[in-house]
């Protein structure tokens, strides 16, 4: 580890995927068993769906929902939680596929959430954004207007949101941390080689080696909430 330079110049936007939440016990759309094995994608997670069986889709993420409140964050949200408070806070930026609350849970600030997030849902009419886990029934409407309510995610076939934070983000850094992604889902698995051909140091801390493994400087195979405490001491130590 010792090895990956880091000091007080160092700029680091992290990038997160469902590998970091899978060691706090949340389901991914890639496990065998447990709530997503139950249902396919292209029947709860796209706009083609919703608009076809909007009750399957409230179902799916009612569940989901529910799993919120009993996950706890991992050693490895806590780290990086850790390195933000540490650094000044314009150099650092974390990036997450999840939509999960484990990272601002853990005390992570500057937290974007490119594919939403499963604690808010946001109306099909007016486009108001309410923050909630309460249970909604299998055919929310809005209290503001009366349209239907919809998960605030990024389904498949939608843009992420907050693409232009993310650009600058992405431009800025001397530095791009990629944990638990499988280097699979576009566009997010394209950010590490926009990182690397920027000039920006590229380091990995994944279960297996994700699919773009080519663009990563330094690769660190394990589970995060493993490495990450480790390497998180050794950076702040530097500062």
């Amino acid at each position: 580890m010792n090895t990956i330079p880091f000091d007080r110049t160092t700029r680091l936007t992290v990038m997160t995927g469902a590998g970091i939440s899978a060691e706090s016990g949340v389901s991914t759309f890639r496990d065998k068993d447990g709530l997503w094995s139950k249902y396919r994608i292209d029947e709860v997670a796209t706009p083609e769906a919703f608009d076809a069986d909007p009750r399957t889709v409230w179902d799916f993420y009612n569940l989901r929902r529910t799993q919120l409140p009993a996950v706890e964050p991992n050693a490895a949200h806590v780290a990086l939680a850790k390195l933000e408070a540490a650094m000044p806070p314009e150099n650092f930026t974390l990036i997450t596929q999840n939509v999960d609350d484990l990272h601002r849970r853990a005390g992570s600030r500057n937290v974007i959430q490119m594919h939403g997030e499963l604690a808010k849902v946001r109306c099909t009419g007016c486009g108001t954004i309410t923050e909630t886990l309460d249970d909604l029934g299998p055919l929310p409407l809005c209290d503001a207007c009366g349209a239907m309510l919809r998960p605030h995610i990024v389904w498949f076939g939608e843009v992420p949101m907050h693409m232009e934070e993310i650009d600058e983000a992405i431009r800025r850094c001397n530095m791009f941390l990629v944990v638990g992604t499988s280097g699979v889902i576009y566009p997010a698995a394209g950010m590490l080689a926009r990182a690397k051909a920027k000039g920006a140091l590229t380091v990995g801390v994944n279960l297996d080696a994700p699919d773009n493994v080519a663009y990563l400087d330094h690769f660190l195979q394990g589970k995060a909430g493993e490495i990450l405490p480790g390497l998180v001491e050794e950076w702040i130590s530097r500062l």
